[in-house]
């Protein structure tokens, strides 16, 4: 039983010690998260142009 268990009965040594991001490392993944979060957006605005069109597709088809 033992063995199963070994990872969780030691300490953790990375988790101690700060975490070491320089300045231009943030810049660049604050840059990739802000052009996923626009592309996440603008894939959304585009799903929302495709229903109202078809809504507006299918209310004139039964008018």
């Amino acid at each position: 039983m033992s063995m199963l268990t070994h990872g969780v009965e030691r300490p953790l040594g990375w988790a101690e010690r700060p975490a070491r991001i320089s300045p231009e490392r943030k810049a660049q993944l604050k840059g990739l998260a802000l052009s996923a979060l626009t592309l996440l957006s603008m894939g959304s605005v585009l799903t929302a142009l495709i229903a109202l069109k078809t809504a507006i597709y299918v209310w004139h088809l039964h008018a």
